[in-house]
This record gives structure tokens, C-alpha cells and sequence, in this order.
């Protein structure tokens, strides 16, 4: 190629990629094995000591999951990424290196409902304590910023609500307190939203959503911006101190803009385990190949599927940031100018039990816990994926009890809104 930076559309394809030097395969093989013979004993001592790149268990790396990292890196804008098990995981991961017993984080309380649940009561027998904030009031995260603060953590579309986080401002409220910004961008997927752009220095991802986009294999992963210098203030031991178990090794001393990446892998992956498996990194690899046709097929779906509800007599409210009206159509402009995404909610004017009952009678829909499928799914949140949260959490966090979530696939829109009529009416 030219010297041109390749675009999106062919670094969904071929970033991280290369034919098989063994057997000149196009395809990213699936290394299904547990481990790799070394040259030598020194070859083997220069990798255990991190001296050195290369494969030593696919608990720690493995040649297809490093295809996807390099991949989904790039789509990013970050330096390097970790491929793990699962969204839950890359968020395990990724705090594990930030906070120590008696530390907090600051969240965004628009969150997904399992992330709620795991910051509120997993998180706490690691020691590890959460400070909700409001992504609407900005000041909320200036408030919450304590000296025990080590992260604040938002979504780039909020799940299960879509509604639009203003990334750049509260950026700034992280650069003011010397904390990294992570940022969940499984919602607009790099396709709509580069958060890395906009001031995060973490990005993670459940790449069993629009990544993967099939509904077929569950992933995770971990992209380091390679912004934060993780030195200062001594704020960050598992980085900036010498590593026992590497020899003494400062990570960010030796690994630079990726040392991030590098302490997810070799200090949170080697010991925590929640490795992803060669099979579903190949399975997600494939579908990022089409993630530029089908994200736009999903927000333009959305758009039309929206814009019938708006309308409709039974419904009475749309919360989708690609509308007009919407108050999240502003920001949804400015940093998703391709489309707003395509999970959003809505309200019926029966409450509750128009919600599950709608749930019910929807036949193309499928009702199911999971988005970013090729397929449209629905949800009713209050008595499902935020069933556990009492009635004031669930409205906060825009699962209330009239409100039904839907995740629009790449079907007919006309087919997708035939569904909803009948089901509206019935």
C-alpha cells in the first residue's frame, strides 16, 4: 500500500492480520492449543521474564486472540489491547490494576445493569468501592473526587436508555483529578464513537455485542489509550513500583504507552484467568469484518423504528438521542454523527405490565438478554437485567417499570415496525 493511513472499513478486515507463514492461509488460523514449545531454555527464560514477545500459554496469549487485539486497537486509536472472556472480566481486569482495598472509583449510574450490580456488591469483597455520579450533571463527577479516587468509569451510549455521554467534559474532571477515564464503548462500537478521541485513556468492550455481532460467542477487551502516565503521584503501584514477581520491573519504565496493556496481561490475566477462547476470538474476528455495514444498516433500522413509536398512540415517550426531540440529539451529533446506535427505550402509556405483555407478543423480536445482534431483540429491564435494583435506582438509571428496551438488527425496518404495530394493537 501507499504510505495513506488505511480506513475503517479495511482496517475492519485486515488490521492484525496476516497470511499464515506455515500454510499461506488467508483466514486467521484458530491456534486451538493450550501452549507453545520454546527455541531454548534461554528463549524460555527471556519470555517468563518478559525480556522478550512471544507465546507461552494461551492462558496469557495466544496467536488468533492477538490477531483481535491488534485489530480492535486499531479500529480504537489505542497502542495495544487484552482480549478476555468477557465484557465482566475486561472490567475486572482493567480495576484490579487501578485500586487497592479501601480505593473507589467513580461510575456513571446510566449504566448496563450488570455493571451496576457488579461495581455495587462483587466489587466490594475485593475492598473496592463505588461513587455513583449523573452523566447529565457533569458537576456530579467534580463532587465525587476524593483522595481515594483512582478511576471514573462512564458509557459512550448508556445502556439500556442510548442516551449520549458528554466523553470530552468529563474527561476534563479526570484530567483535573489526575485519574485515568475508562470508558465502555460496546454500545457505538468504534464505528460510531472513538472515545480514545475524546479524552479517554481506557476503552473496553463486550465484544459478544456489536463487535462480534452475531450472538454467537461471548468476549471481552481492554484497550489501552497509552495517554496516562500511571508514575504520578505514586497513585498507581501495579505500574509505576517494581514488580516482585518480574525481577523488579517498573512497567510503565519499560513499556512505555502500552504498559498498561501489558500489566492487564501479564499481572491481571496470568492470575486472574478469565482467558477468551482462540475459537470465539476467531468467531468475533469474522464478524468485525462487517462491522462498518451492519452498525450503519443497525442505526439507520433504529432511526425508522424510533420515529414510528414516537408517533404511535400507545407510547408515551422515545428515548433514542438519533431523534430531533431528543435531549441527547445534540451530543449524539457531535460525537455520533453516523448514527446515535441502535439500542434504545420506550415507554408505554400502560406501565408495567403493557411493558411485559408487549414483551410477549411480539413474534420477530426475540426476548432475550443480550444486544448488538444481527437479529432485533427486546427486553423489558424492570423485571429482568434490572430487576435486582429497588424502583428509585431503575428509573435513575433509565430501566423504569413502563420502560421496554429494544436492540434493532439489520432485518426489513418495515418488517421490524409491521411487528410492533401488531403487537401495539394487540
Amino acid at each position: 500500500m501507499s504510505d495513506r493511513l488505511p480506513g475503517f472499513s479495511t482496517l475492519a478486515v485486515h488490521a492484525g492480520a496476516q497470511p499464515d507463514p506455515t500454510t499461506g492461509a488467508r483466514a486467521t488460523p484458530i491456534y486451538q492449543t493450550t501452549s507453545f514449545v520454546f527455541n531454548d531454555a534461554d528463549h524460555a527464560a527471556s519470555l517468563f521474564g518478559l525480556q522478550a514477545f512471544g507465546n507461552i500459554y494461551t492462558r496469557i496469549g495466544n496467536p488468533t486472540n492477538a490477531v483481535l487485539e491488534e485489530r480492535v486497537a486499531a479500529l480504537e486509536g489505542g497502542t495495544a489491547a487484552l482480549a478476555v472472556a468477557s465484557g465482566h472480566a475486561a472490567q475486572v481486569v482493567v480495576l484490579q490494576q487501578l485500586l487497592q482495598p479501601g480505593d473507589e472509583f467513580i461510575a456513571a449510574r446510566k449504566l448496563y445493569g450488570g455493571s451496576i450490580n457488579q461495581f455495587s456488591h462483587a466489587f466490594k469483597s475485593f475492598g473496592w468501592n463505588v461513587v455513583w455520579a449523573d452523566s447529565d450533571d457533569i458537576a456530579s463527577f467534580e463532587r465525587a473526587v476524593t483522595p481515594r479516587t483512582k478511576a471514573i468509569f462512564i458509557e459512550s451510549i448508556a445502556n439500556p436508555g442510548g442516551s449520549i455521554t458528554d466523553i470530552e467534559a468529563i474527561s476534563t474532571v479526570a484530567r483535573k483529578a489526575g485519574v485515568p477515564l475508562i470508558v465502555d464503548n460496546t454500545l457505538a462500537s468504534p464505528y460510531l464513537i472513538r472515545p480514545i478521541d475524546h479524552g479517554a485513556d481506557i476503552v473496553v468492550h463486550s465484544l459478544t455485542k456489536f463487535l462480534g455481532g452475531h450472538g454467537n460467542s461471548l468476549g471481552g477487551i481492554i484497550v489501552d489509550a497509552g495517554t496516562f502516565d500511571w508514575s504520578t503521584g505514586g497513585k498507581y503501584p501495579m505500574l509505576s513500583e517494581p514488580r516482585p514477581e518480574y525481577h523488579g520491573i517498573r512497567l510503565q519504565e519499560t513499556f512505555g504507552n502500552f504498559a498498561f496493556a501489558i500489566a492487564c496481561r501479564v499481572l491481571g490475566l496470568r492470575d486472574l484467568g478469565p482467558a477468551l477462547s482462540p475459537f470465539n476470538a476467531f468467531m468475533i474476528l469474522t464478524g468485525i469484518e462487517t462491522l462498518p455495514l451492519r452498525m450503519q444498516k443497525h442505526c439507520d433500522n433504529a432511526k425508522a423504528v424510533a420515529e414510528f413509536l414516537a408517533g404511535h398512540p400507545a407510547v408515551a415517550s422515545v428515548s433514542y438521542a438519533g431523534l430531533a426531540s431528543d435531549k441527547y440529539n445534540q451530543l449524539a451529533r457531535k460525537y455520533a454523527p453516523k448514527g446515535a446506535g441502535a439500542v434504545f427505550t420506550f415507554s408505554l402509556k400502560g406501565g408495567y405490565d403493557s411493558g411485559v405483555s408487549l414483551v410477549s407478543k411480539l413474534q420477530l423480536f426475540s426476548h432475550l438478554a443480550n444486544v448488538g445482534d444481527t437479529r432485533s431483540l427486546v427486553i423489558h429491564p424492570a423485571s429482568t437485567t434490572h430487576s435486582q435494583l429497588d424502583d428509585a435506582a431503575k428509573v435513575k438509571s433509565g430501566a423504569g417499570p413502563d420502560v421496554v428496551r429494544l436492540s434493532i438488527g439489520i432485518e426489513d425496518k418495515e418488517d421490524l415496525i409491521a411487528d410492533l404495530e401488531q403487537a401495539l394493537g394487540a
